[in-house]
């Protein structure tokens, strides 16, 4: 197992149950629920050919992993409604982006 593939999966389930356990203890099995699931985004990759590529930067290559979409992430964090999900796709990003200098 590679200090990469541990960084990425740490970053993906340990640093989301960390900040729902620290900003919404009251409710943080519900938030790290919504971590869990904006992965989701993550079914851009099935657009790609090859599906899955090791040595491929996600960023900017699938749309949702794109620019474009960190603004409008960025944009979620704003209401308090979508605050969560924003900070949640964010997270996914910069996980995603650690990848590519991995």
């Amino acid at each position: 197992m590679s200090f990469k593939f541990l960084l990425h999966y740490s970053f993906h389930f340990l640093v989301p149950i960390a900040i729902a356990l620290l900003f919404y203890k009251k409710k943080w099995i519900q938030v790290y629920l919504i971590f869990i699931g904006t992965m989701l985004i993550d079914l851009d990759h099935l657009l790609a050919n090859p599906i899955f590529d090791p040595n491929r930067c996600s960023i900017n290559f699938h749309p949702l992993h794109t620019y474009y979409a960190a603004g409008a992430y960025i944009l979620m964090v704003i209401p308090k409604k979508s605050r969560i999900l924003g900070i949640a796709f964010l997270l996914h990003l910069f996980t995603d982006y650690l990848d590519c200098y991995l």
